[in-house]
């Protein structure tokens, strides 16, 4: 029984100054969070009995499906992370450190390379697979910003696991084990979620990361071969996915496709013509400049815009130019093309790269000299929405000219097709061709295939029935635990406080006693213990000389789903039963309350 008198908790009336989103408001006014420092939070009991409910049933639903616990160190030695490539790849998103040896470590961002040297140095035989090891331990990460709260923390509880299989059957087979287990666990804690197509790239890495995103999931599944993830529709959420209700389908914008337009026709086109357009240095004001030249009415839709970016591999100093063309009416998607071109860094590029070549003319490039065999070197990809055979405005490449009529294929030439515009609502679905949807959602899991990425990183392999090595392939999942409770607080919460599915809530029953008369604290305590006995747990607000009112904004403020109050009504042999979630209020005989509550729980 947790007592309220002696409970190591203080409740907020005031939001603290640096909470922006409900979940992380309410965790810290109802005393389950303290801030230590930007990104870093003390759990109190409450906060801490919510999260030990949900390990509970990731553990539960772990060992149905065979998996194994394990705890790994949180300060790891730096070979491990070189050898997989994820010390380059992460830079400076990791806590690295030396220690008086000089020896360099790092605060665990992720614990797939000690899961696979931990296997490798205890398993050699086909006979020893499949084995699946999952831990629930904290995590490190060096945000740029830190906010929101635990939805994004420097460090943070996580639940990984790594299935390792010698056979595709095998592998295929934990992979839908953890699937459903996924599923089930999510479903377990009452949280709406969708699991929706994603895409492998080591995405913080890859966009040169500015606090946008969640780089909590990502990092530890760089390199993946495919990947799915479960996202808990919210409008906080910092993930953007699509979705279409006719088929079901959903992506996350890294994943996210567009319905390809038809490859154009091949009749004759007129050949393209280069016209004079000073000062149209933007979409805008080429289409302004084009509707007065009297060739049709143009929209920004019939413009073909190249946007020049720069890459950097991980560990290399230097930086090379990609230019992406798109249609004039979207923007670039970095997010969309960092998850397609891996672990490396990706940024706008400024004017003064764009001055460093002479083939690029800002403001008025376009791809004719770019492409295939191009003597400038320089990559030129286009979204799919730029289709062969398709007709565009563009940069002439030269100050103050745009050219009409340069087809694909035609004209110019590409290396490469690379899903790089922004989705937008009303875009087709791939599958179907239906309008697509754009919501917002908080990662919360993700399921990857590794393949034998870092089992070839670590020369992982087992003898096979005729003594030759067999190759050894890894499937990762993971779960953010504690960002999964401020997603579910997030979506539950209403204008009193926290309302907490019963699955995870830090219990069963919240008592209230209310005024100064002594039988009113004696039946309270009467039905605590009784319910106590009976399996429930139980908070029991027995504070004395606090106001009614402040008893019953705290317990709707900390969110148990049942409150038991004991006040008045006792003169008349009453107490009122409170459904917190629905606000449904009735009185129960006091001799009978405890039955009725249990009758309740059982629903």
């Amino acid at each position: 029984m947790r007592k309220l008198s002696t409970l190591f908790l203080r409740t907020l009336r005031d939001d603290p100054a640096d909470a922006e989103l409900a979940s992380h408001r309410l965790l810290m006014r109802a005393g389950y969070l303290r801030r230590v420092a930007p990104g870093s939070y003390s759990w109190l009991p409450l906060g801490l009995a919510v999260l030990a409910k949900f390990e509970a049933i990731i553990r539960e639903e772990m060992d149905a499906i065979g998996a194994q616990e394990v705890r790994l160190p949180a300060l790891a030695p730096r070979e491990h992370f070189a050898a997989s490539g994820s010390w380059a790849e992460r830079g400076e998103n990791l806590f690295a450190l030396r220690d008086r040896k000089q020896a360099e470590y790092l605060l665990a961002p992720t614990h797939e390379e000690l899961l696979t040297a931990l296997v490798k140095g205890e398993y050699s035989s086909y006979k020893d697979y499949p084995v699946t090891l999952y831990r629930i331990q904290a995590e490190y990460r060096d945000e740029a910003r830190p906010r929101a709260g635990v939805l994004r923390a420097r460090e943070f509880v996580t639940h990984g696991s790594c299935s390792f299989d010698v056979s595709a059957e095998g592998m295929a087979a934990s992979y839908q084990a953890h699937r459903a287990a996924y599923e089930r666990i999510f479903n377990r804690i009452g949280i709406d979620c969708r699991v929706v197509a994603a895409s492998c790239g080591a995405r913080a890495a890859a966009t040169g990361n500015d606090g946008t995103g969640d780089d909590e999931m990502r990092d530890g599944v760089a390199g993946g071969l495919a990947a799915e993830e479960f996202l808990a529709p919210t409008p906080a959420g910092e993930d953007r996915f699509a979705w279409c209700a006719r088929c079901g389908h959903a992506a996350n914008a890294f994943a996210a496709e567009i319905g390809r337009p038809p490859v154009a026709a091949d009749a004759e086109r007129p050949a393209q013509r280069v016209y004079d357009t000073p000062d149209t240095p933007t979409i805008e004001t080429l289409v302004e400049v084009f509707n007065g030249l009297g060739v049709g009415a143009v929209t920004a839709a019939d413009t073909l815009k190249n946007v020049v970016l720069k890459v950097r591999e991980p560990g290399e100093d230097g930086w090379s130019l990609l230019v992406i063309g798109v249609p004039g009416d979207r923007e670039v998607d970095l997010e969309r093309v960092a998850g397609r071109l891996g672990p490396i860094q990706l940024e706008p590029a400024d004017a003064a790269d764009i001055a460093a070549q002479p083939a690029l003319v800002k403001g008025y490039i376009g791809p004719q000299i770019l492409g295939l065999g191009a003597p400038s070197g320089i990559k030129y990809l286009v979204d799919p929405l730029v289709a062969p055979g398709s007709a565009w405005i563009t940069g002439a490449n030269a100050a103050g000219k745009h050219a009409a009529n340069v087809v694909r294929d035609r004209d110019f030439t590409v290396d490469g097709e690379i899903g790089a515009a922004e989705v937008r609502s009303g875009d087709p679905c791939p599958r179907c061709g239906s309008p697509l949807e754009i919501a917002r959602g908080v990662e919360l899991g993700r399921l990857s295939r590794l393949g034998d990425k870092h089992a070839k990183a670590f020369g992982l392999t087992a003898l096979g029935p005729d003594g030759k090595p067999v190759a050894v392939t890894m499937d990762s999942y993971a779960i953010g635990v504690s960002r999964a409770v401020a997603a579910l607080a997030e979506q539950t919460h209403d204008d009193k406080g926290l309302c907490w599915p019963r699955a995870v809530a830090p219990a069963d029953v919240h008592i209230v006693a209310t005024g100064k008369d002594e039988a009113v604290f004696a039946a309270a305590e009467r039905l605590a213990t009784e319910l106590e006995a009976a399996g429930v747990e139980v908070i029991y607000d027995d504070r004395r000389g606090v106001s009614p009112g402040v008893k019953f904004k705290d317990a709707e403020l900390i969110g148990v789903p049942s409150i038991i109050v004991v006040g008045r009504g006792l003169a008349g042999g009453a107490v009122e039963l409170r459904d917190r979630r629905t606000d449904a209020r009735r009185e129960a005989p006091v001799g009978s309350a405890v039955a009725e509550m249990l009758a309740e729980l059982r629903r």
